[in-house]
């Protein structure tokens, strides 16, 4: 069945708990196959049978549950630039309703302190009820009252229905001043709505802190293009771009888009992308990614994706992706969000009942509290009491600080891993790989280069290494094949170029032949030299056993009937991959190589970076089943680093899939983390970061629960102020924002 997929942006939507009641409300409607949240950029993503509700119905639904909606982005995208203008609305919208409030209040509490510790100040009361009735009732509360009242109609129950039920009671009760002798609430009604309209331009702006990773990411594109057309240069937009436009970008230039050089060299600075400071390199066939920067010359480049194929447009997809993303743990925080504004409303009231049946049992602990808490007054009335312990439960308990708890450290964790290019798709993975025991590595691409490149020459006694290699090279140099073409790089990058051959003669897979300067020239195995009758070839007896032992790929040079000598070629080491399985170790981990290749020039490769166990000639639908017989072995505690289509399988098999960045689509689509620069030390980095990362998510999670677990009976108990609690309410909030953000100081490389 074909499904849609719309995307509502609620710019309320300020926590899990608040996302949690969104995705219930919409879960529950017929239509709905999917439904994700991601709070960093406040994008409701609802998949859609193709028969079922429009986006109307989508709408109704979320504002029903008890938030407004934006804006609604269908699956063409494009809506990046729209999504920001909208954040900075709302955060002008915040700051607009908080100063409205926050006026008068100021006023109201200029006027309490000389009304209670100077003198009393005639009409005060109306006064007050005056000021704070535009705070409580109209811009300041209009919109907390108006949510809460759709969150209870809609049968649930969010942060908002607490703030209006402590407002709009502690308002009312402080009326009945007017006619019978008591307290007035009034100026704590307008100080609380004051101070939660502080705490939400705070959590959306800390929030914006860290989420920070996006915003970047949006604005390092180029804006403009200049292209080809009709044989002049114009520029247009980067949205107007199509495959297949031939794009001109200057020095300093950034590139508009993903593309392949046609024509022009220069060094390009791909920082942003691979995280990698030294410009690369760059001519007629290399590709180059879109919001790269040219540094020198002038490239003719060709694009080949554009919108939202582009290398940029990816990365954005999955650390929103990842931002969006549910931890296992999270479960536990949503069942407790989940019930927990419930819960706490029958507290305040048990409060409430109990203090008016059981005061002079009560008052005691206030006589101690007074001891050492100015606001503590155990002489006040009964009423009093009662109504101010059961306000202060409903201002302190805070569902807040425990929905900010996971997603929080998601989008820092995700953003800096972007910025480093670890980009992590899920929660999941993040959860999943700090238990990780066991990190099997491909061999090819993944600790080696993935080519062949001429390792050793080793001339025969009396034969010059430069003379070996200006014969071999000049033959090999007529051949395509990745040997032959290993042969004659390695030459020409040892100062030595191909002369001319005549003769070239091919035997497959055995050698070749041809006459370079008069000298007839032999290279191949040691069958094909013996049957041509070589002579000499004992001699090169041990350097050959001993090169083949170390995994190399040897071949023997004759010229005019005589062994001249050998050249090796092999898939070399990459440079970082040592100092990478070293990183593992120390983590702990136990590394597997699993590999296609035969079992010498695996073991050969395994000895030289360190590796624990090897797996040799193992197909690629081998590696699926080596995956689950480690699983086996060392629990479900397997991750797997691959770049090759072959290895998509045993990613997805893996309970950690890691892709190395320059390998294939379908590989990077299976797995779970992506390492853009393709260095297998990113490897370690994303372990680190996975480990930081859950370890601030259980922190704060441990430190919101503590909180309220510690604050409701305080509360209960009549030693908060409503005023302190709202402050206290606030401030967990901000806290676990700020734990989140100190992940950006975590060291991920040695």
């Amino acid at each position: 069945m074909t499904q849609t997929t719309i995307t509502l942006v609620v710019p309320g939507m300020g926590s899990d708990h608040c996302a949690g009641i969104i995705r219930r409300t919409l879960e529950r409607m017929d239509a709905v196959a999917d439904v994700g949240t991601n709070i960093g950029n406040h994008h409701v993503t609802v998949t859609l049978d193709a028969a079922g509700a429009d986006a109307a119905a989508l709408q109704r639904a979320v504002e029903g549950a008890g938030y407004d909606v934006a804006a609604v982005h269908d699956e063409s995208g494009g809506a990046e630039e729209a999504d920001a203008e909208i954040e900075e609305a709302y955060l002008r919208q915040a700051s607009k309703r908080l100063w409205i409030a926050a006026i008068p209040t100021t006023l109201i509490m200029i006027l309490m302190l000389p009304h209670m510790f100077v003198q009393p100040i005639p009409g005060y009361l109306a006064i007050v009820a005056i000021l704070a009735f535009p705070v409580v009732f109209l811009y300041g509360g209009a919109a907390t009252h108006k949510a809460s009242w759709r969150s209870i109609t809609n049968r649930n129950a969010n942060m908002d229905v607490l703030i209006s039920m402590v407002t709009l009671t502690k308002y009312l009760i402080g009326l009945v001043g007017f006619v019978y002798p008591m307290t007035s609430f009034i100026e704590m009604a307008a100080t609380i709505m004051t101070f939660h309209l502080l705490g939400r331009l705070l959590e959306a702006k800390a929030k914006g802190r860290a989420s920070q990773a996006i915003r970047r990411l949006l604005t390092l594109g180029a804006k403009t293009a200049r292209v080809e057309r009709d044989g002049e240069e114009v520029e247009v937009p980067t949205k107007a771009l199509q495959p297949g436009d031939v794009m001109i970008i200057r020095p300093g230039d950034k590139v508009p888009t993903d593309g392949e050089v046609v024509d022009g060299e220069s060094h390009v600075d791909e920082s942003i992308a691979t995280g990698e400071s030294i410009p690369v390199y760059k001519s007629t066939g290399d590709s180059v990614i879109g919001a790269t920067i040219n540094k020198e010359g002038r490239l003719r480049v060709r694009a080949t994706r554009v919108g939202g194929d582009t290398f940029l447009s990816q990365v954005i997809r999955l650390v929103e992706q990842a931002q969006g993303s549910r931890v296992p743990i999270q479960e536990f925080a949503d069942r407790m969000t989940g019930r927990f504004v419930p819960v706490v409303i029958l507290i305040s009231v048990g409060s409430l009942i109990a203090w008016l049946l059981f005061a002079d049992n009560l008052r005691p602990i206030l006589e101690w509290g007074a001891t050492f808490l100015p606001w503590v007054n155990p002489d006040a009335a009964t009423p009093v009491l009662a109504i101010l312990a059961a306000i202060s439960v409903l201002v302190i308990a805070c569902p807040c600080a425990l929905g900010l708890a996971t997603p929080t450290a998601l989008m820092v964790g995700s953003g800096l891993g972007a910025e480093r290019g670890v980009l992590i798709r899920s929660g999941e993975a993040i959860q999943t790989f700090k238990d990780v025991k066991v990190m099997v590595l491909d061999k090819t691409g993944t600790i080696t280069r993935g080519e062949p490149k001429l390792t050793e020459v080793v001339p025969a006694a009396g034969v010059d290494e430069h003379d070996l290699l200006l014969l071999a090279a000049a033959v090999e140099n007529a051949s395509e094949h990745p040997i032959a073409r290993a042969i004659v790089d390695g030459a020409r990058e040892r100062g030595v170029q191909p002369g001319e051959v005549t003769g070239f003669r091919s035997t497959g897979a055995r050698g070749v032949s041809g006459n370079v300067g008069g000298v007839h020239v032999l290279i191949g195995n040691r069958r094909l030299l013996q049957e041509d009758g070589v002579s000499g070839l004992e001699a090169l007896d041990d350097a050959l056993g001993d090169l083949e032992a170390r995994g190399r790929t040897a071949v023997l040079v004759a010229a005019d009937g005589r062994a001249h000598g050998i050249v090796a070629v092999a898939d070399t080491i990459k440079d970082e991959s040592v100092a990478a399985i070293r990183g593992m170790h120390d983590l702990g981990l136990h590394v597997v190589m699993i590999t296609g290749d035969n079992e010498r020039a695996a073991r050969a490769v395994a000895a030289e970076v360190g590796i624990d166990e090897v797996q040799a000639g193992v197909l690629p639908e081998g590696k699926v089943d080596a995956i689950r017989t480690l699983q086996a072995r060392f629990g479900n505690h397997v991750a797997m680093v691959g770049d090759g289509i072959n290895d998509a399988p045993a990613l997805k098999q893996a309970n950690v899939g890691i892709a190395i960045g320059a390998g294939a689509d379908v590989a990077i689509e299976a797995a779970d983390v992506t390492l853009v620069r393709g260095e297998l030390t990113g490897v370690v980095e994303a372990m680190r970061l996975s480990k930081a990362t859950f370890r601030k998510i259980a922190e704060n999670l441990l430190w919101a629960s503590a909180y309220n677990v510690a604050a409701i009976p305080i509360a209960a108990l009549g030693l908060l102020h409503p005023m302190i609690g709202v402050i206290a309410m606030t401030a967990s909030s901000l806290s676990v924002i700020g734990n989140s953000l100190l992940l950006k100081r975590v060291r991920l490389s040695t």
